[in-house]
């Protein structure tokens, strides 16, 4: 679809900062809103905010300048909207003037124009239900500010079109953001529907004289998040949380309109920030009242994560996200470093069914009682995308859904003999635990691969890695230990692969980008990259081998220093303190597959493999075991083939042909 021209129904909060992207994407934008203040006090927010992006660099004054000539507004919605190709809805969430919208829509745009719902709980289906072709409707949920926040929701109703959901999908990535599809209409979509019965829980637990708002609040807050659900709930408008659960009450469960407190709030006019008072005071600009209050011990993390895991099981179940867009979505919309999925993987299925069961018997909430996974005992088939996917076709044969090779590693041959592995987990390449396991399913998978004799190990956009992925959750101190282990025995096996790996070292090495450059054979750089052992600094300590390697490597000192104090070093100090084997500063990608080449052309692969044994084995043994071990190696080559290739080669004066036998 050839997309030229967007109009915009509604100027408010979202509706501007919608338009603002799409101006700075380059299409002309039709602003509309009946009220001309309204209009006005857009404009004038889209211009500051455009000022604000430009003072900050991320755009330039011209670019500001000439996004804000692409916006017209209109009071009138058939003259604005007339010759758009897409029209986003951005009225408020009422779903009556949504369906007099789009019928009016309907009626003024051509039949080919996309119209789109920025909805956040409205069933799409329930939107298009007047228009004659709702095939053209689609979801677009923005998150608020539009401008900043990456996630878009993109929502197939029942009769959307596979062409217009993929338009709009491809549309919304070229302005910059992350799509997300949903693919079955379901209140709530992904993001809200994950927040649904934590909200009614939190309901609940003031109804049933639980704990204190802020004493919940308070606890959160202690867990290292910014802001308590009900100081959250107040500064986005207690009508707002209100309105969705009870729309949650009629389109999914009954359950979801047992919280009474946020009704009576409502009836009281005590909304939250915007009226002065909600759960809290807000006439001195924020509820202090939090600061002084004594955390609650009557809420667990674990009450949380369960229904949260709970209500994503669910999706997954009927279909309508995979796991990985469910975490992305939570991530990306709630500002959060983890979301369901990798929690749930680091969770035991009987703690959470327990946590659910208990949570459904104290509230007298069935929407709390495990999905039909968690029953089962598959909450981790679940998460990990291997439960039987039903299709829509009646009695179709159910089929098993499989997750891709490999996610956040690539492997490369570029022939010659070498292979290269490469980090590709934008922006910095940080390691978590499915990372350690593609690491270790890559290495694997080359280990026995007669075709490779060198192993190049990088990172995709000019880093090789910043480090373990500190936002990982880990439910108790054991796993954290496992996170550990597991790291040591992936990186060992760079070490132990009869293979020469060859860490190629651009960017940032730090921490766990640091140790698995530590585990492989040889080391390159760039002068300019950034070595170092940042773990102290954040109160932790180099746990996948960095801490023994660095000093078995560059002695106890050169350890000591980089360990203890966090320090970071150039790529040239690395090479000076023998950290580093060489530099290549002109061409590094070109210098280093050169490199690799060279030596994979023309050393022995059996002579490789004892070899490696060898010195590694030689840290940890008496000299004289070790010379011992070491004739027994060279006495194992005297019957290969590579042993007389390699002698012949050297009397004819020409380059040897090693076979690996």
């Amino acid at each position: 679809m050839d997309i030229k021209k967007i109009a915009i129904v509604g100027a408010g909060e979202m509706g501007h900062g919608i338009a603002e992207v799409f101006s700075l994407a380059g299409f002309p934008v039709s602003l509309i809103d009946i009220k001309p203040d309204v209009l006005k006090a857009a404009l004038s927010n889209i211009s500051d905010s455009l000022d604000k992006l430009s003072k900050k660099g991320i755009i330039t004054a011209q670019h500001a300048k000439d996004s804000l000539k692409r916006i017209t507004t209109y009071t009138d919605v058939t003259t604005g909207a007339k010759d758009a190709d897409v029209v986003v809805e951005a009225v408020p969430e009422n779903i009556d003037l949504k369906v007099k919208i789009f019928k009016q829509l309907a009626q003024v745009t051509r039949n080919d124009t996309v119209l789109c719902s920025n909805t956040s709980n409205i069933r799409i289906t329930d939107i298009a239900k007047d228009i004659k072709n709702p095939e053209r409707v689609v979801g677009t949920h923005f998150f608020n500010p539009p401008v900043l926040m990456k996630l878009v929701e993109i929502v197939r109703g029942e009769k959307t079109s596979d062409a217009v959901f993929n338009d709009i999908l491809g549309l919304i990535k070229n302005l910059g953001k992350t799509p997300i599809g949903v693919n079955k209409d379901t209140a709530g979509f992904i993001v809200n529907r994950i927040n649904a019965p934590e909200m009614l829980f939190f309901g609940l637990l003031i109804d049933k004289k639980v704990a204190k708002p802020e004493e919940v609040d308070s606890f959160i807050r202690s867990q290292g998040l910014p802001m308590g659900p009900y100081e959250l709930f107040d500064f986005v408008g207690v009508d707002v949380v209100n309105s969705s659960l009870l729309y949650y009450a009629k389109e999914i469960s009954p359950d979801f309109g047992k919280a009474k407190v946020y009704s009576d709030l409502v009836k009281n006019n005590l909304l939250g920030k915007k009226t002065g008072k909600g759960f809290y005071d807000w006439g001195a600009g924020r509820p202090k009242i939090i600061d002084s209050a004594k955390p609650t011990d009557k809420v667990a993390l674990l009450d949380i994560f369960a229904l949260e895991i709970n209500e994503a099981v669910k999706l997954i179940e009927a279909g309508i996200a995979s796991p990985d867009d469910i975490e992305t979505a939570v991530k990306l919309g709630m500002n959060r470093p983890f979301g369901p999925i990798s929690v749930a993987k680091n969770l035991a299925n009987g703690d959470v069914k327990d946590k659910l069961d208990a949570l459904a018997k104290q509230f007298d909430c069935k929407i709390f009682e495990p999905a039909d996974s968690i029953k089962q005992g598959k909450m981790r088939e679940a998460v990990e995308s291997r439960l039987s996917a039903k299709k829509t076709v009646p009695n179709a044969a159910v089929q098993p859904t499989k997750p891709a090779e490999f996610k956040n590693v690539t492997i490369q041959k570029p022939g010659g003999k070498v292979a290269i592995l490469s980090l590709n987990r934008p922006r910095l390449n940080l390691i978590n635990d499915e990372v350690l396991e593609e690491l270790d399913r890559a290495i694997m998978a080359l280990w026995s691969d007669a075709e490779v004799n060198v192993v190049v190990v990088r990172g995709e956009g000019g880093v090789l890695s910043a480090g373990a992925d500190l936002s990982t959750y880990f439910a108790n101190d054991l796993q954290f230990v496992e996170f550990s282990k597991k790291g040591q025995k992936t990186f060992a096996k760079f070490s132990e692969i009869p293979k020469i790996t060859i860490a190629a070292i651009e960017g940032y090495a730090l921490g766990g980008g640091f140790e698995l450059a530590l585990a492989c054979d040889i080391r390159i750089s760039t002068s300019a990259a950034v070595l170092g052992f940042p773990e102290i600094t954040h109160g932790l300590l180099p746990a996948w081998g960095g801490s023994q390697r660095i000093s078995k490597l560059a002695g106890v000192s050169v350890g000591s220093r980089l360990v203890l104090t966090g320090e970071r070093i150039t790529g040239k100090e690395a090479f000076d303190l023998r950290i580093v084997s060489k530099l290549f500063d002109a061409d590094f990608a070109s210098g280093a597959l050169s490199y690799a080449k060279e030596i994979a052309s023309t050393v022995a692969p059996i002579a490789v493999a004892l070899s490696k044994v060898l010195i590694n084995k030689g840290f940890e043994t008496p000299l004289e075991a070790g010379l011992e071990v070491e004739s027994s190696a060279f006495g194992l080559l005297f019957n290969t083939d590579d042993l007389k290739e390699g002698l012949s080669s050297f009397l004819q004066k020409r380059k040897p042909e090693f076979k690996g036998k």
